[in-house]
């Protein structure tokens, strides 16, 4: 499977991982000249802008750290653009899930869900 292939994998566990903790899926793969979301997702009031990493293991480096100041200023304005677009009450957060799989799709898969990972 091709890396794009892989990283839809990923979103889809991560989101699947978020349903079975009571988030409802919102949306996937937000896309603007701005930047991308991978997953908006809401529970109580929160609505969690969620970026996904995966990685085979952290040996180099946890996946979370992929995530530069550049790529967080991109996912903040997307996610602004968004919710122009999309009215809400709810309470932005930006969080990152970490999905280590050192098998890839064939083994065993951890999956880390940081909260508030930046602002």
């Amino acid at each position: 499977m091709d890396a794009r292939g892989l990283g839809r994998w990923g979103e889809e566990r991560a989101a699947a991982w978020l349903r079975r903790r009571g988030y409802r899926i919102e949306g996937m793969n937000f896309s603007c000249r701005l930047g991308e979301i991978d997953i908006i997702a809401r529970r109580g009031r929160v609505l969690a802008f969620v970026e996904v990493k995966l990685r085979k293991d952290a040996r180099f480096a946890q996946a979370r750290e992929f995530v530069t100041r550049a790529k967080q200023e991109r996912i903040k304005a997307a996610a602004s653009l968004w919710l122009e677009q999309n009215e809400t009450e709810l309470q932005p957060r930006f969080d990152v899930i970490e999905i280590y799989a050192p098998q890839g799709q064939e083994g065993s898969v951890r999956i880390e869900h940081i909260r508030d990972a930046f602002q």
